[in-house]
């Protein structure tokens, strides 16, 4: 701007007239701009929640990302809720020195106010004390506790929830459900200073798991060429585990699910045919695996292993109501007694081979997800009489696999959910997400779907798994508004026999809670814990379940198919 006066007299009086002028254009400016940050500030922050914190790999910390809840394709109030449930305490600084760390061998429980007999149905109260190497109290919680009451000789046992206390103490109600004799275990599968680490690794992009990719195209002279490259999932805000146009991407239309192959050198990106798992990473550091050593996990802890009598309750009710969605999942959902999972959610029924052939009588049951619904398809298939697999030329563990008995028009289906999935080579084109699976199904009181889907997430951030559970969300509620009579059942997921940075439980514990979270307000849909069966049971704890357990599940599931 020009101001005539200022080149006549007076010339230093002009020149402060004009710097005030433009001081104060500058600052008016500057309070514009600053408005207006603010107010897209304000905007921004409705869709953007607090970020995951990145884990440094090799020094790089170009692996950081940041997930919003449109990513997530969730509302903020229901993002807010999901991080509420799956809080979890634990230190209040960087991980302390290996002798800070909770001991299994110093710390206990004992049962409060023990009496000499107890009757059916009454409850013993336990506390847990967490003692680090020094036999020092921990001054803080976090730890993974698991807790159960057992009796070998009956093949009974219970599942205990452990309550922490966030001061190194922890307390357990444990129902007694059976007359005769009963004991308490009680182990510590994590310490709080492991899930700490599992919590870091878990919300970086640091990727635990890698997976192949088959190429296979035409060359010269009519030769056949092969490629396989490493692929994996494209999440997070950089958008990609690789850096640069490294990468030929897979999106699925109805997911919006994104998966990366580096690229071939040879091939181009449709000629992708067969897909498989491949290596794990760990990103532990030399002090995170001393903490994360065998002999600190999964340990039995030393406390009140003393006989507690049970003595008969005839005040006890037993009438249970008939299985329907819609019942809540109580603590404990049901023991086992004899190796048979009595319910305490509805009434169960054990049916022999012939009543599960006449409970599935003109129905279609679609089995969705991993292998451990693949047990329940082979279940099925050895104790349904009549029920023969179709030779679908398909892998024979990697599926997809399907069983008819003609006489009573019964059909089971069983599929594997979309990548990321650790199984062994098989077609890309069988993989299917579930969420399009169901969209497939025209639904009714014939058709029974069952799905699960969590032993293969755990290697992969849970906003993602946040992300696949929404998108399978909206399938079923658009299946249930067409054929509100469809039998929809949850499985959830198992404990896993492996304790460490892969697969740990205190992982898959993480999306159970997901998963029952987002499907709390669906009506028409039922949820079936078995990650409680599969806590107590006598049997070594294993992703896929010994036989015993695995015919309790399916006889569950059918109790919901065919309720009495």
């Amino acid at each position: 701007m020009v101001i005539p006066s200022m080149k006549k007299s007076n010339p230093p009086v002009g020149r402060l007239r004009q710097c005030v002028l433009l001081l104060a254009c500058f600052l008016c400016m500057s309070s514009c701009l600053a408005l207006w940050g603010l107010n897209i500030g304000i905007q921004m922050s409705r869709f953007l929640p607090p970020k995951p914190k990145p884990a440094p790999r090799n020094n790089d910390s170009s692996h950081s990302y940041a997930i919003s809840t449109l990513d997530m394709e969730i509302s903020d109030a229901e993002w807010e809720r999901l991080q509420k449930a799956l809080d979890w305490p634990g230190p209040d600084q960087e991980i302390p020195p290996l002798d800070m760390s909770t001991s299994p061998a110093h710390s206990t429980f004992s049962i409060m106010g023990f009496k000499e007999s107890y009757k059916v149905g009454e409850n013993i109260s336990v506390i847990i004390t967490a003692r680090d190497h020094h036999k020092n109290l921990k001054r803080y919680g976090g730890d993974f506790f698991k807790a159960k009451l057992f009796n070998s000789n009956l093949k009974a046992s219970v599942y205990g929830e452990v309550v922490d206390h966030r001061n190194g103490t922890y307390s357990v109600v444990l129902l007694l459900p059976w007359e005769g004799q009963a004991q308490v275990f009680v182990r510590l599968e994590h310490s709080s200073e492991v899930v700490q680490i599992l919590k870091k690794y878990r919300e970086s992009s640091f990727p635990r798991s890698h997976y192949n990719g088959y190429y296979e195209g035409s060359g010269p002279n009519n030769t056949r060429i092969s490629e396989v490259v490493e692929c994996n999932i494209k999440w997070g805000g950089n958008g990609s585990w690789r850096k640069g146009n490294c990468c030929c991407e897979y999106k699925d239309a109805k997911t919006g699910t994104v998966w990366q192959c580096e690229r071939p050198k040879q091939l181009s990106c449709d000629k992708l045919v067969h897909h498989s798992r491949g290596i794990v990473e760990s990103p532990l550091t030399n002090f995170e695996n001393k903490i994360f050593t065998k002999k600190l996990t999964n340990v039995a802890i030393a406390g009140d292993k003393i006989n507690i009598n049970v003595l008969p309750n005839t005040a006890v009710n037993g009438a249970m109501e008939r299985c329907r969605s819609g019942l809540t999942t109580p603590v404990p959902a049901g023991f086992f007694f004899k190796d048979v999972w009595k319910s305490f959610v509805c009434n169960t029924q054990q049916l022999n081979s012939a009543q599960m052939g006449n409970c599935l009588k003109n129905k279609i049951v679609y089995l969705l997800g991993d292998s451990t619904t693949r047990q329940w398809f082979e279940y099925l298939e050895r104790n349904v009489p009549g029920l023969r697999r179709m030779d679908l030329h398909t892998p024979r563990t990697g599926g997809p696999l399907m069983a008819v008995e003609l006489k009573n028009n019964i059909i089971v289906h069983w599929k594997p959910h979309g990548v990321p999935l650790r199984f062994t080579k098989m077609l890309i084109t069988d993989l299917h997400y579930i969420p399009n699976d169901i969209d497939e199904i025209a639904g009714g009181p014939h058709a029974v779907v069952v799905f699960t889907i969590f032993a293969h997430l755990v290697f992969h951030p849970v906003t993602f798994y946040i992300h696949e559970v929404a998108k399978i969300r909206q399938s079923v509620v658009a299946l249930l508004s067409r054929a509100p009579q469809t039998t929809v059942i949850i499985k959830s997921g198992n404990t896993a026999g492996l304790k460490n940075i892969y697969q740990s439980d205190w992982y898959a514990m993480q999306l159970n809670t997901v998963m029952r979270e987002m499907f709390s307000d669906i009506d028409g849909v039922i949820y079936l814990d078995v990650w409680q069966m599969t806590s107590c049971h006598y049997l070594r704890e294993n992703v896929h379940p010994g036989p015993v357990i695995v015919a309790n599940e399916v006889k569950m599931m059918l109790s919901y198919v065919c309720p009495v």
